[in-house]
C-alpha cells in the first residue's frame, strides 16, 4: 500500500514537472521579472479627468495580481505604454418616441507593448470595450463607478491575454 502512494506521488511529480511551470493565469512572462506601465495619457476628444490615471493603475494592478513580475519606473523587462484614443457617449437604442432609452460608453485605448527579452512578441493595437446605461441616468458617481470598473476589467484583460496569455 505504501508503494501505491509513491508510485502515485511519484507519477503526480513526474507529469507535473514534464509539462513545465504553470501559470493557472496562463500567463507566459518568460525569463522577464520586471514590467513597466507607462502612463497612458487621455487623447481622446471627450477627455473625462482621472480617467488616465485610473486606466494606468488598472492596468499596473492587472498585471501586479497575475504575474510574479515586480513593477518597476524605468527599464522594465516588459514595458506597456499607450494612450486613451476614444471617450464616447452615444445613443443605442431608442423608445417609441424617438428618445433615447440607453446610452453606451465607449473607451478605446492604443496599447504598444515591448518585451526587451525577446522582440518577436511586441505589438501595438487598440483595445476598445463600452458600458451600456440608462439613458435616464447621467454618468456620474455610482453609474460611472461601475462603468470604469466593467470597461477596465475588459480591457486590462484584453492586454494582458494579448501580451502575456499562453493558452
Amino acid at each position: 500500500m505504501k508503494f501505491l502512494k509513491y508510485l502515485g506521488f511519484l507519477f503526480f511529480t513526474i507529469s507535473f514537472m514534464g509539462c513545465g511551470i504553470y501559470s493557472f493565469t496562463g500567463a507566459d512572462t518568460g525569463d522577464a521579472k520586471t514590467f513597466q506601465v507607462n502612463f497612458f495619457q487621455n487623447n481622446a476628444d471627450l477627455v473625462e479627468p482621472g480617467l488616465d490615471i485610473d486606466f494606468t493603475n488598472a492596468l499596473q494592478d492587472l498585471i501586479q495580481n497575475q504575474t510574479n513580475l515586480s513593477l518597476v519606473n524605468s527599464g522594465g523587462d516588459l514595458l506597456f505604454e499607450g494612450e486613451i484614443v476614444e471617450y464616447r457617449i452615444a445613443p443605442m437604442t431608442a423608445t417609441a418616441d424617438s428618445r433615447a432609452a440607453q446610452n453606451r460608453l465607449t473607451i478605446s485605448v492604443n496599447v504598444r507593448y515591448f518585451n526587451t527579452l525577446d522582440e518577436e512578441k511586441d505589438f501595438e493595437q487598440r483595445f476598445s470595450f463600452f458600458y451600456d446605461f440608462d439613458a435616464n441616468a447621467q454618468l456620474i458617481g455610482g453609474t460611472k463607478d461601475e462603468a470604469f470598473e466593467v470597461i477596465f476589467e475588459r480591457l486590462t484583460q484584453d492586454i494582458f491575454n494579448t501580451s502575456l496569455a499562453n493558452w
